[in-house]
């Protein structure tokens, strides 16, 4: 009964929250448009599945595909009053994505190994998209990222502008129309809200999940997705993670405070206590940049609970229980100023939602029906 009160669930999403603004080819910010859901139309397919089994489930999620993606790549940006941050981040992803990803009409063929390692030449790897989810941002976020979608498809962005990893950042080429997406939600969720509600909207055939603060280094995306490739099952499922274990030691941890490492570990060590094998043998799993085949959305998304810091455990978790393949891969990692961690009360927080989350699925407050 306690874990039934305490267990958290996420409220549905509001009809506003369904749309997006964009900029349009002439300049100007769109009308609310509607958002493609892959996860309706999922799920209006499961459904009639059951009716046709008297209302069993007939047979296993892998009867029922996801929609085919429109594009390679997605990124999925949570951003809560970010507006003095996401500028930076969002330049070093347009300049990646654009140099990997870029669709044909568009596209410069990579003369980088990473490049060539990702297929751009290919039809196939073609096309980006950015979806912002403002979490209920009381700031200029919205206004600053739809000036700088309007700066990057109205001209060359050529005025130097530098983010968290490179300096006076330059772009030879305009951005698609409509490639960057931003969503409104009309009252704060947390960052696993925000995160959950944009990969319910994504069209690629990967998707990330990244910081406003581009704390991650965002040109080691490649490296993501040739290891999610590597462990792709035969359905096409795999979750490639983001690691910063690499740099314990090193002088980014070394200089933080002892309480906060002291929190890191002790929640590490709770992590191993509380969660299922594969999750507790990965490293990091706090690192805000994972990403996932389209493939194994199904197998995640639509059960995800926790709409706060420890989000990530979940979504771990629902992808060992799918049996669906995972990897660690270390990336470029480092400390921006401006966080919102608080890091007693919300490490409190994260160690009582690992534990309500735990005993949720463990006990059947939480199922996959």
């Amino acid at each position: 009964m306690a874990v039934v009160l305490f267990a958290p669930v996420p409220r549905e999403p509001r009809r506003s929250e369904k749309q997006y603004t964009t900029i349009l080819p002439n300049g100007q910010r769109s009308e609310p448009k509607e958002l493609p859901c892959w996860l309706d139309k999922w799920a209006a397919e499961k459904e009639v599945s059951r009716k046709k089994d008297g209302g069993k489930r007939r047979g296993s999620l892998a009867e029922i595909p996801v929609e085919p993606a429109e594009v390679f790549m997605s990124v999925v940006v949570p951003a809560y009053n970010e507006e003095d941050r996401l500028v930076g981040m969002l330049e070093e992803a347009v300049d990646y994505l654009q140099a990997e990803y870029a669709p044909l009409t568009h596209e410069k063929p990579s003369s980088t190994a990473e490049g060539k390692a990702n297929g751009n030449a290919n039809a196939k790897s073609a096309g980006w998209e950015i979806l912002i989810v403002s979490d209920g941002s009381t700031d200029g976020t919205v206004d600053r990222a739809l000036q700088f979608a309007k700066e990057h498809q109205a001209s060359l962005h050529r005025k130097s502008v530098s983010g968290p990893w490179k300096d006076h950042l330059k772009h030879e080429q305009r951005i698609p129309h409509g490639s960057i997406r931003v969503v409104e939600l009309e009252a704060n969720r947390g960052k696993g809200g925000a995160v959950t509600h944009g990969m319910r909207h994504v069209r690629g055939e990967y998707v990330v999940f990244a910081d406003a603060d581009g704390a991650s280094r965002f040109s080691d995306l490649g490296k993501l997705v040739e290891g999610c490739k590597k462990v792709q099952d035969a359905r096409g499922r795999g979750v490639a993670i983001g690691s910063r274990a690499h740099l314990v030691g090193s002088e980014a941890v070394v200089k933080r405070s002892k309480l906060r490492n002291f929190l890191m570990h002790s929640f590490h060590l709770l992590l191993r206590l509380l969660t299922p094998p594969a999750t507790a043998a990965i490293a990091d799993t706090q690192c805000g940049f994972k990403l996932f085949s389209r493939a194994a959305l199904p197998y995640i998304v639509p059960y995800m609970h926790s709409e706060g810091w420890i989000f990530d455990v979940e979504m771990l978790m629902l992808a060992e229980s799918g049996n669906i393949p995972m990897t660690e891969v270390a990336i470029g990692w480092k400390e921006v100023l401006g966080s919102k961690l608080n890091v007693v009360w919300d490490s409190l927080g994260m160690a009582w939602g690992l534990a309500i989350l735990r005993a949720a699925w463990g006990l059947g407050v939480y199922s996959r029906e």
